[in-house]
């Protein structure tokens, strides 16, 4: 049985015991969240119905945070003696799924 989550914008498949990193949920590590499914296939059963869809959830546990990779940018303009340098490092929570329920 998988489903597919959103949250943060995007969109996840996942299956009971995966580890998934999400955009940042503002909760602590051990914390319980909730997502919202878009589409859950148990076999070769597919529930995509809104009204099917209401009474479902996709349950996990907030593991940590974890970092993605260092972005560096530089802009540079010749001749004007313009430069800038400018860098980014996205911060994710890591989630573990723990139950799926049609």
């Amino acid at each position: 049985m998988y489903a597919v989550i959103k949250t943060g914008g995007k969109q996840y498949r996942v299956s009971q015991g995966d580890r998934v990193d999400v955009e940042l949920l503002g909760e602590e590590a051990g914390a319980e969240v909730r997502f919202t499914p878009i589409l859950i296939v148990d076999g070769d059963r597919v529930v995509s119905a809104p009204t099917a869809l209401s009474s479902a959830s996709v349950a996990g546990r907030v593991i940590g945070i974890a970092k993605g990779p260092k972005i560096v940018g530089f802009m540079y303009k010749s001749k004007a003696r313009n430069r800038r340098k400018w860098g980014h490092r996205q911060r994710y929570s890591t989630v573990e799924v723990t139950t799926i329920s049609a």
